[in-house]
């Protein structure tokens, strides 16, 4: 019998990243278990409001699934992190690891 694999889902971002950005990565990672990954790439998000990366880093705090999130800049890097986000969670690279993209 081989193991079973977890299950990967690369979550996609571009425009501006606002409340219901984050509200479709909640809704996305709601649920997965707890050796699910997640990839959020926000490297094509344009404009990051203030209220919606708090709102991430609460989203994260809760997540049972293990998140990565790339594409930050400096600003919102230093934001979650100063919320209590881990620094492994932050920039991973997600080109190296293949998983189904989901547009958001």
């Amino acid at each position: 019998m081989q193991p079973v694999q977890s299950a990967s889902l690369v979550i996609r971002m571009d425009g501006a990243f606002d409340i219901d950005s984050v509200q479709v990565i909640q809704s996305r990672i709601e649920g997965l278990p707890g050796d699910a990954e997640v990839y959020v790439d926000l490297s094509r998000v344009r404009e990051f409001h203030d209220r919606a990366v708090a709102m991430l880093a609460d989203v994260l705090a809760v997540a049972r699934a293990r998140v990565s999130v790339r594409g930050l800049r400096q600003h919102q890097y230093r934001m979650l992190r100063y919320l209590g986000v881990m620094p492994s969670a932050l920039d991973a690279g997600i080109a190296a690891r293949p998983a189904p993209a989901l547009e958001g």
